[in-house]
């Protein structure tokens, strides 16, 4: 009988995994620099398994450096899991808008180049109304004095960036592009979306 209730147990927990994985959505996000991108949606509450990487290219498997080149048409973009029970895709959106400058074109900051375009990448058609519904919203009210061009367009296939890429910001934060440019960053997350955060 013992034995009996530990397999029930176990087939309840391996079942509840599944259905919390079920439960997961995707979504992939383009602003700049990934290792910034990262660091910040990291902290959010409900958001798992922070990637970075490339998308919207026409070059298959490409490398940082042949990204960089700015000739393989990819963005440097992150795709992560969220738990919409946690955190809504308008939050999403939200912190990724108010979290870098999608008012300039194919640039963010010193970073030049097609691969620093402002992009959402949608997974479904609700994402892709989400996203053009608050682009619409921010050029309506002329949120930033001039107008949004990110590029909304469906996404394609996920290139994740070689391992040195991932968790840059948690392994490297004493380098001067960490203290400089993503630091400031996390700081302004951390006061504007405090509620988001995980503690």
């Amino acid at each position: 009988m013992k034995y009996l209730a530990i397999i029930v147990l176990l087939f309840f927990s391996i079942n509840n995994a599944d259905a919390q994985q079920k439960k997961l959505q995707k979504a992939t996000f383009g602003m700049g620099c990934f290792w910034c991108s990262e660091a910040l949606f990291q902290k959010l509450d409900g958001v798992t398994a922070v990637r970075s990487g490339f998308e919207g290219g026409s070059y298959p498997n490409p490398t940082y450096e042949e990204v960089c080149s700015g000739t393989t048409g990819h963005a440097e973009v992150i795709e992560f899991n969220y738990d919409p029970a946690k955190i809504s895709y308008d939050d999403l959106l939200e912190v990724f808008w108010k979290s870098h400058d999608p008012t300039t074109l194919n640039r963010q900051g010193a970073d030049v180049g097609t691969q620093y375009r402002s992009v959402v990448f949608y997974s479904t058609p609700e994402q892709k109304a989400a996203a053009e519904h608050y682009k619409a919203q921010l050029n309506k009210t002329n949120a930033y004095g001039k107008p949004v061009v990110t590029e909304i367009t469906k996404a394609e296939t996920f290139y994740k960036a070689e391992g040195y890429h991932q968790d840059y910001f948690n392994k490297n934060s004493d380098q001067p592009y960490c203290r400089l440019v993503i630091l400031p960053k996390l700081e302004k997350l951390e006061k504007v979306f405090k509620a988001k955060l995980k503690h």
